[in-house]
Parts: C-alpha cells; structure tokens; sequence
C-alpha cells in the first residue's frame, strides 16, 4: 500500500501509467502476451493436433483453448481474436483433408466420381442421388436391385483406396456431408474438395450398400419361411379331417392288439371284422402321408418356394462373400460349396458338406438311397447362413452392422498398452481372486441379511411344490396412499404456472440455456443466418408435433418460408446436432434447486415408446400386440432421475431390450452420469448383469416373478440357513478365473468405445451354443444377479424405488405422446436415419418441457414459501415436471418472445383465482 500520494506522479508517468502497470503486474504474476513466442505457435499446433483428430464443435474448442491459455498463464485475447483464430484452424485442417482424399483417386476414377453428380438426359435424379436412395421393401427384385448397387459402387474402385492418413473422425463427419448435401451443392464446391467428398462418401457407401442388401436379406428369408409355416399349417387344417378319420381306424385296430382277452391266434380275424385289408392300408398309407414328425417345420411347403430363391440366388453367390470364425466355418464350407456349383444344371451333390445338415433336415436333404435334394440342402444353408449371420459367427469384413464385432476389441499390443488404465477406470484387479473374494463376502453377507429378516417380512414366503422344491413368493406392493398435503401443493403448483403457447416455450428455453446454437450448418459451421433460432423452432414443431413443414410456412416472414424451412432441416438436423442440443438442457436441468430434490443423477431406468410406421421400410418389424396388423419401431429411451431423457435409439419393431440396455450408459453425452439403470423384465440376462458389474454399473430389473429366478453360490458347503435350500446352483468359479483377462478385454473395449454394446450383446446372445467368453460373463453375471435378488427380496424401499423410477419413465412417454399428436401418432420416414432424427426431434422437445416446467415450479415454489407456506421436503420429492395441460401445442405458432424473455427472464405466474388466497393455511 502506497501512503504517499503526491509520489504517484514520480512513480508512474502520465501518459504511461496503464501500460507500465500493467507490464509490472505481468512480470511479478509471470503472465505473458497471447501473441509472445513460442508459446503462440505451440498453442496453433495444439489447436491443429486437436481439431485434426478430434470431433469438438467450435464452441468446445473455443473453451478447451480458454481453460488451456488459463492454465499456462497467457492473456486471454478478445473473443473474436480467438474465434478467429480457431476458425482459421479449422479452415486448414478441412482443406488437409480434401488435398489428401483428393490425390488418392486416378484419372479413369475421377471421371467416374464426377459422372455421379451429372444428370443424364432421361434421368430425372443424379447417379448419386439414386444410389443414396436405400431399399424400401424386402423381396426377390429388390435383393437384386440392392446387390446391383453394390456392384456399381464397387466399380468406382474407391474401396482399394488407402485411406488410413485420414483421421476416422475427418472422415466420418467429411461422408456425412456427402451423404446429406445434394448433387448441385457437391457440384458447386472447389475441384479439390468435390473429389474429396465423392471419395469419402463412394468409400463409406460400400459398405452401406452391404449392410442394406444384407437387410433386404434377412427380412426376405424370415418371410419366405414364414410364408411356408402359414401354408402349411393352412394344409394341416384342411386335412385334419381325414387324418381324424385315419387315425380312428387304426386306433380301432389298435384296441384288438392291446385286448387281453383276444387270443394272439385270432388277433388277424379280429382286426378284419372291423376292417377290410384294403381299409385298414389307405388308414396307414393316409396317416403317413398326412402326420408330420416332431422335427419337422413345414419343409414340403418350404421347398415350393424354391422358383422364389432362384431368383435372386445367383446374384447373392456371385457378389457376396462371408468370412466366419470357428463356429461359423461349417456354414462358410456349405456357402463356397453353393458358390462352386452355380451355373451347373446337374450339379454332382456328393461332395455338398453335411455337417451343416441338423436333424430337422436330414430326412429332406438325404434321401433313403443316399442322394443329396439340391433344393433342401440349399434352404437349409441359407437357414444356417442367416443364423450365422443374426450371431456374427458369420460376418462381410466391409460392412458396418454385418460386421465383425469381435475385430473390434482391444487386441495384441493395444490391449497390453490398455489394460492397466482400464482397470484404473472401471476400479477392478487385474488378477481376478481378489474380486472373487469380494463378491464372495458379499454374496455371505447378503444371504444372511435376507434370511434373518425372512420371517418379518410379511410379503415375502417361501413355497414348496410338489416334487419339494423350494421358491419364493413376492406380493405385489399395495400402492401408498398421497398426503394431503402433497396433494394441496401439486394442486397450487400446477394452477400457478402460466399457459404458454409451444412455440414460446422452445424460445423461451433458447433465450436460457442458448441450445439452440448447438445447431450447425453441415458444411459451414460458422454459417449463420438472421433469425436462424426462429427457423430451427419451426422445423423443432414440425418433427416433435409431427405435422410437418406446412403448418409452419408463412410467406410474410423470412425465417419461415418453406425454402428457408426445408434448408434449415436438411442443413442443420443430424443426430450429432440434436445430442449436443440436448445435452446443453440436460445440463441445465441438473442445476435447478428444484430438479436436484428428485435426484443427482445417479439413477436412470430405460423402456421403449412404441411407433406404428405405415410406410414402406425395413427398418420396421410386425407385433401384433403393439402394432396390430401392420409394422412399427421401438424407440428406446433413458429418463434420469431428473425426468430428462439424456439418450434414445431406434429399433425395429421389438427387439429384445437386453441388446439395447447398455447403449444409453455407454453413449450418453450429457454431464449425467448414472450408476443404475433400472428396466423392466424383458432386459434383464446374465450376461447383461455380468456386463453391467464389471463396466462399474447396478441392474436393475422389475421383476415379474421373481420367485422364480434361481439363486446361485459361490461356496458348495456354506449354510444360508431358510435360504439354503433356494441356493442350489453353484457358480463355476474356475471359468471367471481362467477368462478373466478376456472380460476385462471386454470390459475395456466397450468403456473406450471400439465397439457398441449392440454388437457385442448380440454375438455373447448365441444361443443353444455359448462361447466360453459368454459362459464366463454369464457366471459371473449370476453372481450379482443373486446379489440384486437378494436385495430386491429384502428390501421393500429398494423394489418400490425401482417402480417409482420406472413410473417416471412411462410418465415421460404419455407427454410424448401428447407432444407427436400429428398423423394419428404414426412415424413415416422411410429410413432409419430419418426415424432417429424425428424421434430425437421428439425428445429435444419433450426435454424443454420438463426444463421449462422445472424453471417455473421452482419459481412457485419461492413464492408460496415467501407467502408463508411450509413447503415439506418429501412433498417437494414426489412433484412431477411432466404436467402439460398448460402447454398449447394445436394450430397456435407465433414465434415471438417479450423483451424481458429474451435476456432470460421468467414470465410472471398465473394468478390466484378468488377464494384461494395464499395465506389460508389452515388446510395445512
């Protein structure tokens, strides 16, 4: 501290005191200039390193620059400075992009690439446009147009390309553009980045090609099978008459032989008292050419499908070839034997492999003198072969989701290199004895507990069949009846909060957490437009409502002309787009005092919301009980504690939720980070709590019977007392510990993301024939089921938490239901892509109605308590954020906003009607 003032003058000059200053307070904090070297030109050579082999968006990458210069001690320049320079960064990274792609091609495929965007004379749509186009429907012609747009795509030859200097990140989101841009645009582009985008996209569209006739596939086999399983059993009830008939004679016969009475020397005379020879040999011949055998699926009727197969089997032969790992080889060796006998009219069947042939087929493709049926022998390879497939025991090296997913995990040095980070991350030992003896403390620990507290607890007992074998009965929990007082504070909290017209809620929303910036132009990230969140709101209605465009169109205003619309969602809508959008309400979410009483985070549950889809697409399966006679998806959608929906996917019709169960906790991109998940029944396997202990996760599960799971020990000898009996199956131990590398291989491959929880769900699900990989996490995975069912079985709080996390989740659905109002509810985007847009459209707003209601409840919630109101904590728990009568969301769309709105504020609440005074608190 100076005392002397008049020395200021001597000490600072006048006309240089803020420099000098400022020069003085550098050097003492050892500060330095933003533009000093080298720390400048280190910091554009992170900037490169960073934004060559990374996916962050501007903004992300404007902050990690920020927290960088913070952290070295280089004064923050003014934004632009900065914006400008990240910017410049990017502009260089992109054009290292298209000169690489660009020189990779030779002349005859450059030709070639620049053919596809050039509209021929008699064409209305560019070869581009029409090889993006994916098949619709699954039959005979369509497998072969599908096929011959993969052989087109493999003539441009972009596939022998080397394309690995490319980041994968640079070049996922470089064939994004070319696979959402139209012709024109591409053509419009500098010569050196119109190549680059036509290589990138010709290369990732081999193997979209594969994976969607590989789709047309699958679904045209599971029909041709199905159609004969109807036909046939059509054939049945036709002749079950006169197979009654048959069989009443033999069985009159058949009383002779086994009457006791008759004389084995007049069995003969018996039997033709009752039947002529010739009566009784058409009753033998009838049943024999009428009954079926156990084995048998309807192969007669299968094998009159054999004109349809024809039609596209040659093509399939000749273009695709399958790889497959030891348990698929079998099938491979049938395929390549199809292959060499292709085109041979009297092909010599005696050299087919039969190993492939399972009993159901033996009798059909071997015939009583030894010779091989061609038309059996090859339904039954296509049967095997799409088994195969479904279990990635078979797999197409190029493609994507025909993939293999096991080429995916952590292997040889990169594993090595791995590992002891992934043990690190996920808290586990990379010996597995000392995990055993945990869970195995646990597990004692757990069985006790329960059979002490067994006899008080009057909803849970134990049954005795008849053969003696114990199981456990649960009663239904009886539903807690609501205070009042709970009652009174919803009801005031819900008459408090204004009506509001949809439009001013997403606005609204934009003006306080700005989500919609996330909304980038594909090409251009630094486009921007005037009113471009008034656009992006427009086309947020179009696809959450779904009403489409046309409602929205007003020719009197820039920001919503049909032009500007349909630019707007083809330019800035794409599911990278939509996640960060969400993610930024997430978040927002997670700071609101009101939100942070429901839950921090840590739980979430998982269901499907159910879309009937009447358009044609194979990205949709039938379910009679869900979609009646036609065909639907499932969107399949994580809720927090919170009430947000923090991730989705779209699957077709309704696959099993144990292969999606994961994605959500795996691929989430919000702050959230969930430690349980809770689901419904049908998720629930195994493997999938084997999978979820070592990943660090609880599962979960609402059981319907839980009695009647099995529970498992560690310790053949131990004494769990009531429960000993209940215990009978011994988990194999030595399995975990023989396959305990390849479980945390596992464990690490999907933590880092080489491959999706999808896949490898799927191939681990095979069936009759698990791996040993499979059987390992399967053993594993017993043992903390156990440990759940334990807890679930004691613990009432625990089963009744599951069932209120789960009733926000279903709560969640009926305000999207009321939000999707339009085309009577039903999606109709064709392919799968544009399913995931809308229904993640669907979410995002869904989402800023739950924040905009948590913003508002909060705000009446620091009203009623400055008015006097003694608001309890556990009635301030159990409100809901998901009240929507309030929202208008039918024919009214203005997008405007009041001023005070537009810097964020809140609009005032509702008032209070006459004769409901807030200082009457008697009721309370």
């Amino acid at each position: 501290m100076i005392r002397c003032p008049g020395c200021l003058p001597s000490f600072f000059p006048l006309a240089t005191t803020h420099w000098v200053h400022a020069q003085t307070i550098k050097e003492h904090y050892g500060y330095r200039d933003f533009s000093d070297q080298p720390e400048h030109w280190r910091l554009v050579r992170w900037l490169y390193q960073r934004a060559w082999i990374g996916g962050e968006s501007p903004s992300m990458m404007f902050d990690l620059t920020t927290a960088r210069l913070v952290e070295q001690k280089i004064l923050l320049p003014g934004v632009t400075v900065l914006s400008r320079l990240i910017s410049g960064v990017r502009e260089r990274v992109a054009n290292r992009t298209w000169n690489v792609l660009s020189k990779l091609p030779f002349p005859e495929q450059i030709e070639k690439l620049e053919a596809l965007i050039a509209v021929g004379e008699q064409a209305r749509l560019t070869p581009l446009e029409q090889l993006r186009k994916s098949p619709t429907r699954s039959s005979g012609p369509a497998l072969i147009n599908a096929l011959h747009r993969l052989v087109a795509i493999r003539e441009l030859g972009i596939g022998q390309l080397d394309v690995g200097k490319i980041p994968p990140i640079r070049f996922k989101a470089l064939s994004k553009t070319a696979f959402t841009l139209r012709a024109q645009a591409i053509a419009r582009m500098p010569a050196a980045r119109r190549i680059a985008t036509l290589v990138a996209w010709a290369y990732v569209m081999e193997a979209v090609a594969i994976d969607d006739a590989l789709d047309v596939l699958d679904l045209l086999v599971k029909d041709i099978f199905a159609k004969s399983e109807l036909d046939g059993k059509k054939t049945r009830l036709r002749t079950l008459k006169d197979l009654d008939a048959a069989a009443l004679q033999l069985s009159s016969a058949c009383q002779v032989l086994v009457n006791s009475d008759c004389d084995d020397t007049q069995v003969r005379e018996r039997v033709w008292q009752r039947l002529t020879p010739e009566q009784l040999t058409s009753a033998i011949a009838k049943v024999e050419e009428l009954a079926r055998p156990p084995e048998d699926r309807y192969h007669q009727e299968l094998l009159q499908q054999w004109r349809a197969v024809r039609r596209f089997l040659p093509k399939l032969l000749s273009i695709l070839d399958f790889q497959g790992n030891l348990a698929g080889q079998k099938t491979l060796a049938a395929w390549k034997f199809l292959q060499s006998i292709e085109g041979h009219r009297k092909p010599k069947m005696d050299a087919a492999p039969l190993k492939i042939v399972n009993k159901s087929w033996a009798s059909w493709v071997v015939s009583s003198d030894g010779s091989i049926d061609r038309r059996a022998y090859t339904f039954c390879v296509l049967e095997q072969l799409l088994e195969g497939l479904r279990r990635r025991d078979l797999f197409v090296s190029k493609g994507e989701r025909w993939s293999n997913p096991r080429a995916k995990l952590l292997q040889g040095q990169a594993w090595e290199s791995a590992r002891a980070s992934v043990c690190r991350t996920l808290n586990l030992n990379p010996q597995p004895l000392p995990e055993i003896s945990t869970l195995q403390q646990q597990l004692d620990r757990a069985y006790s507990r329960t059979a002490q507290n067994l006899p008080q607890n009057s909803l849970v007992r134990i049954e005795v069949d008849k053969k003696g074998k114990e199981s456990l009965t649960i009663r239904n929990l009886d539903k807690l009846d609501e205070p009042k007082s709970y009652l009174k504070l919803k009801e005031k909290i819900e008459a408090l909060l204004p009506q509001v017209d949809l439009p001013e809620v997403l606005l609204e929303i934009q003006a306080k957490t700005g989500f919609m910036d996330e909304f980038t132009h594909l090409a251009e990230s630094q486009a921007r437009v005037r009113d471009l969140s008034i656009s992006i709101c427009a086309v947020l209605i179009a696809g959450g409502c779904n009403i489409g465009l046309s409602p929205l169109v007003r020719q009197g205003i820039p920001a919503l002309t049909r032009g500007r619309l349909a630019w707007i969602e083809r330019n800035y809508f794409r599911p990278e787009t939509l996640i960060r959008a969400n993610a930024r309400l997430v978040d927002a979410q997670t700071e609101i005092p009101l939100a942070q009483s429901w839950g921090g985070g840590e739980v979430a549950s998982a269901d499907g919301l159910r879309f009937v889809v009447p358009v044609r697409t194979l990205n949709a399966g039938a379910n009679r009980k869900y979609f009646g006679q036609g065909r639907g998806i499932t969107y399949y959608n994580y809720t927090s504690d919170q009430f947000t929906g923090f991730h989705g996917l779209v699957v077709p019709g309704t696959l099993r939720d144990s292969l999606a169960v994961l994605v959500g906790l795996l691929e989430q991109q919000t702050s959230l980070r969930p430690r349980e998940l809770m689901t419904d029944t049908s998720g629930y396997s195994d493997v999938v709590f084997g999978l979820f202990w070592l990943l660090g996760y609880q599962f979960s599960p609402r059981l319907a019977d839980a009695g009647a799971a099995r529970f498992w020990r560690l310790d053949s000898q131990a004494d769990y007392g009531i429960l000993d009996k209940l215990a009978r199956q011994t988990v194999k131990v030595e399995l975990i510990e023989h396959n305990w590398d390849d479980l945390l291989r596992v464990a690490g491959s999907l933590k880092l993301g080489t491959v999706s929880a999808t896949e490898i769900v799927r191939v681990l699900h095979r069936g009759k024939k698990p791996s040993t990989i499979a059987r390992a996490i399967g053993e594993l995975g017993r043992i903390t089921k156990t440990l759940y069912l334990l807890n679930y079985v004691d613990d009432e709080a625990y089963r009744r938490r599951i069932l209120t996390q789960l009733n926000r989740g279903e709560s969640r659905h009926s305000l999207a239901r009321a939000v999707f109002h339009g085309r009577r509810g039903e999606v109709r985007q064709r392919y799968r892509e544009g399913q995931e847009e809308q229904l993640g459209t669907l979410g995002l707003v869904v989402n800023a109605l739950v924040l905009w209601n948590t913003y508002y409840m909060d705000a009446a919630l620091s009203q009623l308590r400055s008015s006097g109101w003694e608001i309890a904590d556990e009635d301030k728990a159990r409100l809901s954020p998901l009240p929507h009568s309030h929202f208008n969301m039918l024919g009214r769309y203005q997008f405007s906003l009041p001023e005070e709105l537009k810097d964020g504020g809140m609009r005032p609440l509702r008032e209070v009607e006459p004769g409901d005074e807030l200082v009457d608190l008697e009721l309370w």
